[in-house]
């Protein structure tokens, strides 16, 4: 852990201080540049001072401030929302007449096409920006490429917040790509207009449209396709829903996800192949040449993500050192990939795929050769899966905690992926460029296709049948970023401990386990003393969840509650059980000392011997809801996502009228009361 002593580690993490600051803070650009100035302006005092008195603290906390403000700098800097031509500036309330440029490519669902689309200009005025774009789908499809320039007359919509507690927030994802508004579009209503340039990314995506239709051409089809198109072009848009759990509970979709190991493939098969360029005089350097130029071909194909970008990155850096026979420091060489990517973009820090990224190289460099020592096998047919074992189990550390964070599972057979897909990946990328290279000359083979495809599905199958093997697969665990935090503490405390021996870390090893139990006890204590009352958010249905402690029955009019994600997000966040469950939903229910009414389509509520304060709506139901007011005077009226929405407009405006608070889940999300 001596890199934590470089100071370029050091100046790494007060940037990284600075982004998030950044990022929550939101100062403007006036008080960012003032600060910079004045933060600059004391870094050159500090140097003198320290210079003549030898207090070179002074110089040193000065430098981390800095660091610290152009962290800060570099996020606010990059904020759409502060430039001068950003979109929202022009946008009016009615129908807007906006020119767009697709972007981006998403991954389509059943009811919508995705993209992501840079915004020209909004009512005439030259604009910047980013929109997401959803194109509802019908018979003709809506086939548009990178780059497409489109004409259309739509209202900005803002990203809607989750509806329902402890839902993925989908706005903040968003938000974290500078996309902060969304538009849909029915019935075909835009306009193709002529493209006036063509960008890298168009580019890139027209080369992987060309591999795709010489890749069908010689009978590559469905997930094949879908594999090859995420191993080797980066795109895992076609990849289906069933492949990707496979893949997720297999503890293999890092394969399916271009990264280091991809690219450390892809350089040992470059250097191979143009290692006869050496015997040329100035060969070494025309060979460097080419592998970084390939190096990087590779990156913008393949779209140029944030997991591709630091790949490549660390590897030019790694290609540079082997042509100048120098060691390279892996340390060094991720922290120069991460400050250059945060300082060309500081979004990246809070993707998950950058986070779990650095996080699976970092404990593989630093605690898999601590694991390997362990045992030193004296024959290579046991040392080399020996070496991926130890090699799997680091990377699973590192990402571990924030795996169990995000994903609320852990795969038991993750080593056993590993151990009998990496062998055999350099074979799979090698073979996978040879095929697109002789389909785009039109020269592949047909026995050389079929040898591919069967390679491919034969991974398809053995990561789904491991992936099926559901008593090692650890689902549904809760776990919070406090605990994930903690646990890091825990891991990284001991592996000093054991790399080190010395006695007194393992007093903070003892310490960091306990304040480890400790959060996940206080954690349990929270919801074991709290109870709620929810009314959740579920189009065309009716969801009821009472939680008593950890215990949680439900109510519904559902077909299938295991398909329920808001339920399934409730009791993964509150850490609770399901204790019941009841296709039916209750006519009175207590809250605390209220009593609530649930009205339903059949609109009854006379006779009451009872006055509820608060009303459920559910189901449209053909009631004068003055007559309703007037007679039962609640305080509180609720509707659900079960009702019309013309219906909705109606009880909004009763409600207003009368003074009474109208809470509607599809717009202010799950109506919750603590018991």
């Amino acid at each position: 852990m001596k890199i934590l002593k470089y100071i370029p580690a050091q100046l790494v993490f007060f940037l990284v201080i600075g982004i998030i600051l950044g990022y929550y803070l939101k100062l403007g650009l006036q008080p960012i540049n003032t600060l910079l100035i004045i933060a600059l302006l004391s870094l050159a005092t500090s140097y003198f001072v320290s210079r003549k008195k030898g207090a070179h603290y002074y110089f040193t906390f000065s430098t981390y401030a800095v660091f610290i403000l152009i962290g800060i700098a570099s996020i606010t800097f990059k904020n759409p929302r502060l430039k001068e031509k950003n979109y929202s500036k022009y946008v009016s309330k009615n129908i807007n007449e906006t020119v767009l440029v697709i972007d981006q490519i998403l991954k389509s669902n059943s009811y919508y096409d995705n993209f992501i689309a840079k915004v020209v200009a909004v009512n005439n005025n030259k604009s910047q920006g980013k929109i997401k774009l959803n194109f509802a789908k019908d018979s003709t499809g809506n086939q548009f490429a990178v780059d497409d320039k489109i004409l259309v007359f739509e209202n900005f919509k803002e990203i809607d917040k989750p509806k329902n507690p402890y839902q993925f927030n989908y706005k903040n994802y968003l938000a974290r790509q500078q996309v902060y508004h969304q538009m849909t579009i029915y019935d075909n209503s835009f306009i193709y207009l002529n493209k006036n340039r063509t960008s890298l990314k168009g580019l890139a995506h027209t080369f992987r449209q060309k591999i795709n239709t010489a890749l069908i051409k010689n009978g590559f089809k469905g997930d094949e396709l879908a594999i090859i198109n995420a191993l080797l072009l980066g795109q895992r848009q076609e990849i289906s829903k069933e492949i990707i759990e496979n893949y997720q509970n297999a503890g293999a979709i890092h394969i399916l996800a271009v990264s280091g190991l991809h690219v450390g493939i892809i350089l040992l098969l470059l250097n191979f192949l143009f290692k006869p360029i050496e015997q040329f005089k100035n060969g070494k350097v025309i060979k460097l040449i080419l592998i970084v130029l390939f190096l990087w071909a590779f990156a913008f194909i393949a779209g140029l993500s944030a997991s591709v970008i630091r790949a490549v990155t660390m590897f030019t850096a790694v290609a540079i050192a082997m042509a100048t026979k120098k060691e390279v420091s892996t340390y060094k060489t991720l922290l120069i990939s991460i400050f250059f990517l945060l300082l060309f973009n500081p979004y990246y820090l809070f993707e998950v795929g950058f986070q779990l990224s650095y996080l699976a190289v970092f404990f593989i460099v630093w605690i898999q050769p601590q694991l390997y020592n362990l045992w030193q096998p004296k024959y290579k047919v046991v040392d080399y899966p020996w070496q991926l074992f130890t090699v799997s189990v680091a990377a699973q550390l590192g990402v571990l905690p924030l795996s169990l964070y995000y994903f609320h599972q852990f795969p038991g057979l993750f080593f056993v992926a590993n151990l009998l897909i990496i062998p055999f990946l350099g074979l799979i990328l090698g073979l996978g460029i040879l095929v697109i290279i002789l389909s785009l000359f039109d020269i592949l083979p047909s026995f050389l296709a079929s040898i591919y495809e069967y390679i491919i599905n034969l991974l398809n199958t053995t990561v789904g049948w491991i992936g099926k093997q559901e008593s090692f697969l650890f689902k549904d665990i809760s776990f919070t970023i406090i605990s994930a935090v903690l646990s890091y503490f825990v891991i990284i405390i001991f592996f000093k401990w054991f790399e080190t021996k010395k006695q007194p870390l393992l007093k903070y090893v003892l310490i960091a386990v306990i304040l480890f139990q400790s959060n996940l006890i206080l954690e349990k204590y929270k919801t074991k003393t709290s109870s709620e009352f929810i009314v959740f958010n579920k189009p065309r249905h009716s969801v009821l969840a009472k939680r008593i402690g950890d215990n949680i029955t439900i109510n519904h009019n559902l077909d299938s509650i295991s398909t329920n994600n808001a339920i399934k997000d409730y009791f993964i966040g509150t850490n609770s059980n399901i204790n019941s469950i009841k296709n039916t939903i209750g006519n009175v229910h207590q809250i605390n000392s209220q009593k609530l009414l649930v009205i339903d389509s059949l609109g009854i509520y006379e006779g009451l011997d009872f006055k509820p304060e608060i009303i459920w709506l559910r189901n449209s139901p053909k009631i004068n809801l003055q007559r309703l007011i007037d007679q039962i005077k609640p305080k509180k009226i609720v509707a659900d996502a079960s009702n019309y929405k013309s219906h909705i407009t109606h009880w909004q405006k009763t409600s207003k009228n009368n003074n009474i608070s109208f809470h509607y889940t599809v717009k202010d999300g799950a109506f919750i009361e603590e018991l």
